[in-house]
This record gives structure tokens, C-alpha cells and sequence, in this order.
């Protein structure tokens, strides 16, 4: 079983940045991919990021590709998604996640991932 807790979420305005973290503890080792989806109100979960612990391959969602960034500490077991730019839209509960594979072509897909965080919420005003 892996643990994971996230931190970092608040209310900021348009804009602004966050650097949201997630804490990986209990068995970490069986761990190999790392992602962040988030969930606004009436709306289904969505793919984030996500990063692979080993080779620290990463993925964004179109959306926020040139204001959203994921990284890792390996020593740490966090993973980071640091936030600029922020927009209304990016209002919404983000959850950390944890997949065992080394390497999969569906990393945007919450199937993949077998353990998940309570989530941090995120809102953004105008």
C-alpha cells in the first residue's frame, strides 16, 4: 500500500503560481509512475501531468503545457507540480496519484494508477 499526501493548494488569483507537492511513503518501491489529475466541480476527473520516478519522463495535458510543470525528488518520494500563470479554469481539486508500471502509453488514464491522494483544492479568481 502506498500512501500519498498532497499539499500546496490555496486561493490565488489569475495569474498567480502554486507548487503543489505530494509525499509518497509506505511502498514506494512498487511505485514507478506518478501523476496528477484534478476534478472541477461537475466535471470528471482529468489527466494533469505525470512523471516516471526512474528515467523522470514526463507528460502534460495540452492545457497546460507551457505553465505547468512536474517534477520529482527520488530522495524525497515528492513529487512536485509547480503551477504559473494560473487561470480560472484551472480551479479544481487535484489529486496526486501513483501507478506501478515502468512505462505506459495510457499514463493520461486514471486506470493506471492504483493509489490516490485526498486531494488539495485549487482556486483560482479573476
Amino acid at each position: 500500500q502506498v500512501q500519498l499526501v498532497e499539499s500546496g493548494g490555496g486561493l490565488v488569483q489569475a495569474g498567480d503560481s502554486l507548487r503543489l507537492s505530494c509525499a509518497a511513503s509506505g511502498r514506494t518501491f512498487s511505485t514507478n509512475i506518478m501523476g496528477w489529475f484534478r476534478q472541477a466541480p461537475g466535471k470528471e476527473r482529468e489527466f494533469v501531468a505525470a512523471i516516471t520516478w526512474n528515467s523522470g519522463w514526463t507528460w502534460l495535458t495540452d492545457s497546460v503545457k507551457g505553465r505547468f510543470a512536474i517534477s520529482r525528488d527520488n530522495a524525497k518520494k515528492t513529487v512536485y507540480l509547480q503551477m504559473n500563470i494560473l487561470k480560472r479554469e484551472d480551479t479544481a481539486v487535484y489529486y496526486c496519484a501513483a501507478g506501478p508500471k515502468l512505462w505506459t502509453a495510457n499514463y493520461n488514464s486514471s486506470q493506471e494508477y492504483d493509489s490516490w491522494g485526498q486531494g488539495t483544492q485549487v482556486t483560482v479568481s479573476s
